[in-house]
């Protein structure tokens, strides 16, 4: 069992952008997509703020979102890292092997990343998640810098709090044919 210590607010902003990015989507008629909990047993808890402060995984998560947008099954996790260069120990094997066996089942995985630092929000395909899972795996780098990502599926156009990531889904789609 897994445990987990409260790191306080780290990553709520950019969730609560993918949030309401969902919810404009949902509106729109566009999407359905939820954000998956991850199931926690609480063990111990700060009574002044009410907030919890150590817990155990009840059992390992997949991904952070999954549903559908335009009648295509898509699932994907969010990613935050402060400098430019992303470890691959953030990413975890079993969500690979998630995300992978979902797109052999006609679904689309990828990653949304933002890179605190510079402010740089990516949309990471699943095939290009490989090549540096793959380089790791050979011995190779564990990380990989923001220099060596596709500039194409970087999101540009975030607008206050939405992320477009739909836009990049289409791209990712037409790089496919």
């Amino acid at each position: 069992m897994a445990t987990w210590k409260s790191r306080g607010l780290r990553g709520s902003v950019f969730e609560e952008m993918i949030n309401r990015t969902n919810e404009i989507y949902e509106e729109n008629h566009l999407g359905l997509i939820q954000k998956i909990p991850t199931p926690i047993t609480p063990i111990d808890m700060d009574h002044k703020t009410k907030q919890i402060t150590l817990a155990y995984f009840d059992k390992k998560s997949t991904v952070d979102y999954i549903g559908v947008i335009q009648g295509l099954p898509v699932c994907f996790d969010a990613k935050e890292c402060k400098t430019d260069r992303f470890a691959l120990q953030n990413i975890h094997e079993h969500q690979v092997k998630f995300m992978e066996e979902f797109e052999a089942q006609q679904g689309i995985a990828f990653i949304l990343i933002h890179f605190t630092d510079s402010d740089r929000f990516y949309y990471m395909r699943l095939r290009e998640l490989f090549i540096f899972w793959n380089r790791a795996k050979e011995g190779g780098r564990k990380s990989f810098n923001i220099d060596e990502l596709d500039d194409s599926f970087f999101i540009e156009d975030v607008n206050g709090p939405v992320i477009p990531y739909i836009e990049y889904l289409q791209k990712d789609l037409d790089d496919r044919e």
